[in-house]
């Protein structure tokens, strides 16, 4: 997938998209602004609530651009709209199978919410959890563990370590670990981030055309779904 170049045009982009002031489209084309997921996955999700989900991983750059980005989404969605995040590992050698670990543990504990853009200085600004050196830019040699990620959330929440590395080991997580993949599998999600609302539709920055953009096109869906 070449997913390190990927990623580094799409944090390029971000940063120039994000920068600079953009118009909402007046017309959304199928097949060039978002992409139908065949067949649907319909979200397990309260009749009358739409779900607008984020594929991401802590360890991605353009992720870490994107958390203003996802405030504001978020922010601007109608009460029926619920945002939900996914958790990608389809790049090993910058850590995104822990990073995945970890966000299905803390969501299984019930701390994935309070936790989620501290995760994010974690690896990107205080450099806890970093996975490159900050001097070098260079993928470090000894990437952060479960363990560390463990650490990490005893310290912000005070859930013990020896509790979160169980539930880490745990079936319901295992569960929620293979279910992860097999919705990114069936969305067919090739980049991060990556917006899909309710199961059916598949858009990112790119396509869009720009930010504000995507938080336009993702309201228009979900007012095309809650029609």
């Amino acid at each position: 997938m070449q997913m390190h170049s990927q990623i580094v045009r799409s944090v390029l982009w971000l940063a120039v998209a994000m920068s600079s002031v953009t118009h909402a489209a007046t017309v959304w084309t199928e097949g060039k602004h978002y992409f139908l997921v065949n067949p649907p996955k319909i979200p397990a999700v309260a009749p009358g609530k739409v779900e607008v989900t984020e594929v991401f991983s802590y360890g991605c750059p353009a992720c870490n651009l994107f958390v203003p980005v996802a405030h504001k989404l978020q922010q601007s969605l109608p009460a029926n709209a619920l945002l939900t995040y996914l958790p990608a590992s389809f790049n090993p050698s910058e850590d995104w199978p822990m990073f995945q670990l970890a966000f299905c543990t803390a969501q299984a504990l019930g701390l994935a919410d309070q936790t989620h853009d501290a995760m994010f200085d974690a690896v990107w600004k205080t450099g806890e959890l970093a996975v490159s050196d900050p001097a070098t830019q260079r993928i470090k040699g000894h990437l952060p563990t479960i363990e560390d990620a463990a650490r990490f959330y005893n310290r912000r929440t005070g859930v013990p370590i020896d509790k979160f590395l169980s539930t880490a080991k745990s079936f319901a997580v295992d569960v929620k670990v293979r279910s992860a993949e097999d919705a990114i599998q069936a969305y067919r999600v090739d980049r991060t981030p990556t917006i899909i609302v309710n199961g059916k539709y598949r858009l990112h920055v790119e396509s869009a055309g720009g930010t504000d953009q995507l938080v336009e096109l993702v309201n228009w869906l979900v007012a095309k779904e809650t029609k």
